[in-house]
């Protein structure tokens, strides 16, 4: 087993010919510490002993306990040094302080890129110089951020990226590559959604937007509002930004339906050279409230049973199908009240019972997270 830990980690080696004495290094997340074990004669490895570096001492202290356990319980020096790697893996995860500090080259090489990108793209970074903002503006003026995470080998290791995007960002790295030319890379791929987010502008800025509260570049479904206790649910694609949407319909049944024929007979309208709302329109027959017509409070109606508008992330979206009633309920209370009551009846997901307000039928589907 000794030898096959010398091929596996050519800095732990023999220091002796009868293999009593292995000195050497250990290497734990791009760190290496030094270290002698000694086997007692015969090797019984439960009586060996551990002989550290000031650095690997100090970042073991309060471990004592379990490496002289696992000396003493291991069966062979290989798999001791399996059992510290992990050990140590531990500390330096809950000690940050204790983390790898980057080579001076590190420091030489990012001061050189960012002059050549430009000290004013950047945002933030952080007091270890690892996590960068950078700022982006695309050809329309939307300013984004792309936040890069640098690993200590940099740039021979692909830095981690990630921004407000509705599409996974892609990004090519090679040892070569340098923050000026992921920067431009970012610029691209901001480009190829300027049309996707040009859409959602627009509906963004003429209509009144129920969900999500408060859109991020992110998100691609909008939840427009029609009338009281009515909207359509539209998903567009970041990929195809012209073409229909996924659309669905909200409100009570007799509200709704004529939409729903509507979106179906006129679905062949849909013109591609157009925007997302002007087809909207054209194909429900409608005119969108918007802030320049209607106040927000029209369609922001309190639930009937909790008497709130939003309940977490939801809003009242199940709603009384007697022409007479039409009051919003959220799913989750109407589900409640539904429930404990004893005329009601459940049917798989569906629960059937009375109204709170007019005692007509009422049906609500248990949530998700219920089920």
């Amino acid at each position: 087993m000794e030898s096959a830990l010398v091929q596996d980690n050519p800095l732990l080696l023999p220091l002796n010919q009868e293999r009593t004495v292995y000195d050497g290094f250990l290497s734990v997340q791009e760190r290496d510490f030094r270290l002698r074990v000694l086997l007692p004669p015969g090797r019984p490895f439960k009586r060996a002993r551990l002989h550290c570096c000031w650095q690997l001492k100090h970042l073991l202290q309060g471990y004592e306990h379990i490496v002289k356990q696992r000396l003493q319980q291991s069966a062979d020096l290989v798999t001791f040094i399996l059992e510290l790697k992990t050990v140590l893996e531990v500390c330096l995860k809950s000690r940050p302080e204790c983390r790898s500090i980057p080579p001076p080259r590190y420091y030489s090489q990012l001061i050189a890129e960012m002059e050549t990108l430009g000290w004013g793209r950047l945002l933030f970074i952080d007091s270890e110089f690892r996590t960068l903002k950078l700022k982006a503006e695309d050809s329309s003026g939307r300013q984004h951020v792309l936040t890069v995470k640098l690993k200590s080998r940099h740039p021979a290791e692909a830095p981690g990226c990630s921004a407000d995007l509705p599409v996974p960002l892609a990004i090519t790295w090679t040892p070569q590559s340098t923050l000026d030319q992921l920067h431009n890379q970012f610029l691209l791929v901001l480009e190829s959604l300027a049309e996707f987010w040009g859409a959602l502008d627009e509906i963004d800025s003429k209509t009144w937007i129920l969900e999500p509260e408060k859109p991020s570049r992110s998100d691609t479904m909008r939840r427009i509002a029609i009338g009281t206790n009515v909207s359509i649910k539209v998903e567009v694609d970041p990929k195809h930004p012209t073409m229909l949407p996924e659309c669905c319909l909200l409100g009570a049944e007799h509200a709704v339906a004529p939409l729903r024929d509507k979106l179906n007979a006129n679905m062949h309208l849909w013109n591609p050279d157009s925007g997302v709302l002007h087809n909207l329109r054209d194909v429900l027959e409608i005119e969108f409230p918007s802030p320049a017509t209607h106040e927000k409070s029209s369609f922001s109606i309190e639930c009937g049973i909790c008497y709130s508008y939003r309940l977490e992330a939801a809003i009242p979206d199940q709603v009384c199908n007697d022409p007479r009633c039409g009051q919003p309920f959220h799913q989750a209370c109407l589900y409640e009240w539904l429930r404990a009551l004893p005329s009601s009846r459940q049917s798989f997901s569906i629960v059937f019972g009375e109204c709170p307000y007019c005692s007509k039928p009422i049906t609500v589907k248990m949530a998700a997270q219920q089920a």
